[in-house]
């Protein structure tokens, strides 16, 4: 009985606690209930709650985002009238691009990180927690862009959004960092799911993209946000699936060779997508400079050209897609130059081949000329393409039956896979969107030789080899990951001894009398490092008869290494392995010391750590 009124008191305490911590800012009555459901309610309890309420709102963002777009996207196309079609493709692309530069520029201050990698970022760099901001900045952004025309898709920057929305809750609520990014994968999955109403996929777009080098036993939450993602989106826009092909048939392993063939296809394009990619952003960035508005003009009138050159680049695609199945062609040529002339199926895969191979300069041209998005839309619509590009070819050198529809789902899944790095995603993407379970045998087939070659290519995805290569987001190797959790600047020890250059000898004796550390620091007048003194060195001196005339310089010696304020932990230990110090001065930009690491801290620091992620 005494236990039972124990933690109710302790319950109460903690509640008392959590609530005095927010109560210097403005509490609405749902936060008090929430705080009170939190003391009451054990870790996995509150964390599925969590879950929950997290999901439901990212899925709202979801529906929300996808709205906005079709309603901007409907009105551009049956309320407003040109005389000519080229004016409507050269128009709105433009429009689209240079008003989302314009709405970050003046409303959010030019912060324009975007895309998956900024939601890595933030797991590894800032704990977790991502700027409120993003909570709507994106759906702003994105709306803007798409439903105007950019060559994009919506999927990436409904993730970014629910990630937001995930850690801003976690950081209310008080939660620690594992539990942040729990909730933090949550959003992003229940984003994913109410955009394709594909839960697992969003599952495995958590564990392949977000979580990849974090170590987490708790999974629930992110079911439960991906059942609640899926099902807000599925009930407020009554969606069937995203790909329902009605001609598609079940899977015949006399097919096998079609889908080994497409699989190599898929990922050389997924490789030439990547490049392309790469080669957009480095003209954006460094031939165009740092001028927003420029990019944004000239990113405007190059998608402008190419949209009307290829009108089906317009937009996410999905529908241009859906009527290469269905068997409408007529629907991608009717708004291109190909209506003035007789299309018969030379000229039909000709037209196709170029949308696919121009996608790859469309995509990149929308989201480094200031648009937003990301590349989960481009990647399928690319692989719907050169699937179906390849069904033609086989049919025109004689193959019979071949499954063309099966060839444009499996298409969709290789490239995204090449693209994304992330097969499991692309594999239960396509099979939810599509009700096609039975097409998995080829789905694995396409999307894992694409993935291995991609893998070939490069360890992990250029789109953000960039940051891994810097330490700034989390790989597969767990150390590696901790130690880059471990900040140089935490780990200084500012009740460091220092001793100006100009110091008498008896003045050095005076400090190791007082202090107990065997190493000190020489600076100048400015406070910068000029050397290093340790106890060692002069212990031979300290117990001489008269060692008061000793000049203090001539035991100063120069660190075998210096460590810099900005060096990231994985740097800082191999300099530690390499030199076989055990205490290494740190300075800041200017030069001046600002105290001793040692290596003894940074691995009890490391140690709990493990002992945190363990638990």
């Amino acid at each position: 009985m005494a236990k039972k009124y124990l933690r109710k008191y302790h319950s109460f305490l903690k509640f008392k606690r959590d609530f005095t911590r927010y109560s210097l800012k403005k509490v609405r009555s749902h936060e008090v209930v929430l705080f009170w459901l939190k003391s009451h309610m054990s870790r996995n309890q509150f964390l599925i709650l969590s879950g929950i309420l997290v999901s439901i709102t990212a899925g709202f963002a979801g529906v929300l985002l996808k709205w906005l777009v079709h309603t901007i996207h409907k009105f551009i196309t049956t309320k407003i009238h040109f005389e000519y079609q080229v004016v409507f493709y050269l128009v709105f692309p433009f429009l689209g691009i240079v008003l989302t530069t314009l709405i970050v520029i003046y409303f959010f201050k030019g912060q324009s990180r975007k895309g998956i990698g900024s939601i890595l970022y933030s797991i590894a760099q800032n704990s977790s927690n991502v700027s409120p901001v993003k909570m709507y900045s994106q759906v702003i952004q994105s709306a803007v862009t798409i439903g105007l025309g950019g060559s994009a898709g919506l999927e990436s920057p409904i993730a970014v959004t629910g990630s937001a929305i995930g850690a801003n809750f976690a950081t209310t609520y008080k939660l620690t960092y594992k539990e942040r990014t729990l909730l933090l994968a949550a959003g992003a999955t229940a984003g994913i799911a109410s955009a394709f109403n594909a839960p697992i996929a969003g599952i495995m777009f958590a564990f392949e993209i977000l979580l990849t080098g974090v170590v987490f036993t708790d999974f629930i939450p992110l079911v439960v946000a991906a059942v609640c993602g899926s099902l807000v989106s599925k009930i407020i826009l009554q969606e069937d699936a995203l790909f329902q092909f009605h001609a598609r048939s079940s899977f015949n392993y006399m097919n096998t060779l079609y889908y080994i063939v497409l699989g190599l296809l898929t990922a050389f394009y997924a490789r030439y997508f990547l490049f392309i990619s790469k080669k957009v952003e480095h003209f954006f960035s460094h031939r165009l400079g740092a001028s927003l508005i420029k990019r944004a003009v000239v990113g405007g009138i190059l998608l402008s050209l190419l949209c009307v050159l290829l009108p089906p680049l317009f937009g996410e695609g999905y529908e241009a897609i859906k009527a290469l199945v269905d068997g409408e062609e007529e629907i991608l040529i009717e708004n291109s130059f190909l209506r003035y002339f007789p299309v018969d199926n030379i000229t039909l895969i000709l037209f196709l081949a170029f949308i696919c191979l121009l996608k790859a300069f469309a995509t990149p041209i929308t989201l480094f000329g200031g648009g937003n998005g990301g590349n989960f839309a481009p990647s399928l619509f690319a692989g719907g393409t050169l699937g179906f590009l390849f069904a033609q070819v086989c049919k025109i050198i004689g193959f019979e039956n071949v499954p063309e529809s099966n060839l444009v789902l499996a298409g969709m899944a290789g490239v995204m896979s090449g693209v994304l790095y992330a097969p499991l995603t692309a594999i239960f993407l396509i099979a939810e969107s599509s009700w096609g379970y039975d097409l998995f045998i080829p789905l694995m087939i396409v999307s894992v030789i694409s993935f291995l070659i991609a893998k070939r290519f490069s360890p992990m995805s250029p789109e953000l080899k960039k940051l891994a290569d810097e330490g700034k987001i989390f790989t597969a190797e767990h150390d590696k990951n901790l130690l880059s959790r471990i900040k140089v600047v935490d780990m200084v020890d500012r009740t460091s001894v220092v001793i100006r250059e100009n110091a008498s000898f008896a003045e050095l004796l005076e400090l190791v009398k007082t202090t107990s550390k065997n190493i000190f620091a020489v600076v100048d007048a400015s406070h910068r490092l000029l050397g290093v003194i340790a106890l060692d060195d002069i212990r031979p001196v300290m117990f001489m008869s008269d060692p008061q005339h000793t000049d203090i310089r001539t035991f100063v010696k120069s660190p075998p290494v210096v460590i810099k304020l900005k060096n990231d932990m994985p740097k800082v230990i191999r300099k530690f392995d390499e030199t076989g110090a055990w205490d290494l001065p740190v300075v800041d930009a200017e030069e001046k010391f600002q105290g001793f690491i040692s290596k003894s801290t940074i691995l009890t620091h490391y140690r709990q750590l493990m002992q945190d992620y363990s638990e």
